[in-house]
């Protein structure tokens, strides 16, 4: 059965609230930065254990069980300035439970207990929103290089094999009070590309620019993709991309009300923004772009800076984990206090957390 997450913001920090009677003691893990993002539960691991400071934030998502004992943690790992960790692989985590005569922790050797990485599509849904400008000044002068460029980042965010976890949906935006669709939120990345491949430089019908517009209705959509997540149980994560080439000329809406839809956002949408050329505005991009900002000084740059921002995106999704292992605890145990560490180039992390070996019987699966 899943554990509900709850979780507070306060000031400028995360406070991790933990499942299953483990929130005694609330942690602030501030991993600082402008990235530090994501919600998670958990807690500082027992100094008993003397594994050190942390150089990496292992965030918990969920955690459940499954009969005959099988332990199922979901979570995040960053560094401490709250860049994605991703690429890791079973090996590199250590296991520890302490039981109720358990002074401190027992290591569980990783081998015998079976601990993998597992597919999370089950659980976790991770959505690209992709917004274009195409009013008139892109429309004019760098089309082409843009359809280039953004097929070569569908291509590197899209996993080449479909899977239900990981879609993407494509917008566009001139001076209309209006974020045009372009492509439905799909995991098809063939789909992708050939609307892409569509654009035409007859798309738009008013040549101004309400860029403030656009992020104030991207941030909407995402947030009503979490939200839908949600109320299937299923964790969400999504990005917001926005590329343009210049300044809000519509000015339907403030730069104040813009900023502040991005940082009362959700703290599970990430910001990227992609700038184009001499006339943009690279402080409000920035601001806009909280997660990471990139900019071309001109169009045959376009294609390097989208691979640049694809990469961070893809890097993100990557960064989450299911790790699954055996316990060796048993029925009438009770509560177990577990703990996982990861090390990844010279650094480690580790959280603490609680499970319950209610039912648990000899074998996993």
């Amino acid at each position: 059965m899943k554990l509900n997450i709850k979780s507070i913001v306060y000031a400028l920090a995360i406070i991790f609230t933990v499942s299953c009677g483990n929130a005694e003691d609330d942690v602030f893990f501030n991993g600082g930065g402008s990235t530090a993002t994501d919600l998670g539960e958990g807690k500082l691991v027992d100094n008993c254990l003397g594994l050190g400071t942390n150089q990496l934030t292992l965030s918990i998502q969920d955690q459940f069980t499954t009969l005959p004992g099988k332990v199922s943690i979901f979570f995040r790992v960053s560094d401490t300035d709250g860049n994605p960790v991703p690429g890791l692989t079973a090996n590199q985590f250590t296991i520890y439970e302490q039981g109720r005569n358990d002074a401190c922790f027992n290591r569980i050797s990783t081998s015998e207990s079976a601990a993998r990485i597992s597919p999370n599509a089950q659980i976790f849904n991770n959505n690209t929103i992709l917004v274009l400008d195409l009013s008139n000044s892109v429309l004019s002068s760098s089309l082409q290089e843009l359809k280039t460029a953004t097929v070569s980042f569908v291509n590197n965010v899209m996993p080449t094999t479909e899977s239900p976890a990981i879609k993407m949906a494509i917008y566009w935006f001139d001076g209309e009070n209006k974020l045009h669709l372009l492509n439905a939120l799909t995991s098809s990345k063939e789909q992708l590309i050939t609307s892409i491949n569509g654009i035409t430089d007859t798309i738009s019908k008013d040549p101004s620019t309400d860029l403030y517009g656009a992020v104030i209705k991207a941030t909407d959509i995402a947030t009503s993709l979490l939200n839908e997540t949600k109320n299937r149980a299923v964790i969400g994560a999504a990005s917001v991309v926005i590329f343009t080439d210049g300044t809000d000329q519509a000015s339907r809406f403030t730069e104040r009300a813009a900023l502040d839809k991005v940082i009362n956002a959700n703290l599970n949408i990430s910001f990227f923004t992609i700038g184009l050329g001499a006339e943009i505005n690279t402080e409000v991009l920035k601001n806009i772009g909280k997660t990471a900002s990139v900019f071309a000084g001109n169009k045959a740059e376009l294609e390097t800076t989208f691979n640049n921002i694809s990469q961070l995106v893809s890097q993100r999704a990557n960064s989450f984990y299911l790790f699954e292992y055996c316990s060796p605890k048993r029925d009438g145990s009770g509560e177990s206090n577990l703990a996982i560490q990861v090390n990844s180039n010279g650094k480690q992390g580790a959280v603490q957390t609680k499970f319950n070996s209610r039912g648990f019987t000899g074998g996993c699966e």
